[in-house]
């Protein structure tokens, strides 16, 4: 092999490196905003966590927002309707475990791991079935005294756990926060 070979591969090596170089660096700079725009728009990212002013909510009503497009419940319980949740039994119960985004994923379902504050006083759900994704109808509903969904016969109790029908888990409740004496952050 003359040096004249040796050197023309060298170049030619160089000239392929080189030009695979700069094919990967265009072709990321053409993927780059299809990838970017999968990331959520601004609008999207700013109802990640909203602020709901709770200050009007009486006592035995409840208060229905909307969070990342799902009805939220943010219910003011009276004290029949705690201690009616409070005195169930969790082997009495088709789904034992708390579903709060706010405890461990095992938290047990009693009523003081699903309601927002020591009292109990306040409860914070996502409205929508387990079933099958409807909207139970709140007011004291069912017979439990909670929540039903009249789609397919959910009974839901006084603290969103699944009582009676073919709704496999409770109510889910969202990461919550209050913010002073008038608010809640969910999210």
């Amino acid at each position: 092999m003359s040096h004249a070979d040796e050197h023309e591969g060298t170049r030619r090596d160089f000239l392929y490196y080189a030009t695979a170089g700069a094919g990967t660096v265009a072709a990321g700079a053409a993927a780059w905003p299809l990838i970017n725009q999968m990331n959520p728009s601004a609008d999207v990212a700013a109802l990640s966590s909203i602020r709901v002013d709770i200050s009007g909510v009486e006592l035995g009503t409840q208060l229905t927002v909307k969070w990342r497009g799902k009805p939220v419940f943010i219910r003011r319980r009276t004290q029949d309707e705690i201690d009616a949740a409070r005195a169930v039994k969790l082997d009495e119960l088709v789904d034992a475990r708390a579903e709060n985004a706010n405890l461990a994923p095992d938290a047990p379902a009693t009523d003081e791991n699903r309601a927002a504050d020591e009292t109990g006083e306040w409860l914070v759900m996502i409205g929508v079935c387990t079933h099958l994704g409807c909207v139970p109808l709140g007011g004291r509903s069912g017979d439990f005294g909670g929540w039903f969904c009249p789609c397919h016969g959910s009974h839901y109790d006084t603290a969103g756990r699944i009582r009676k029908g073919p709704a496999p888990r409770n109510l889910n409740i969202p990461v919550t926060r209050f913010d002073g004496d008038q608010a809640i952050v969910i999210g």
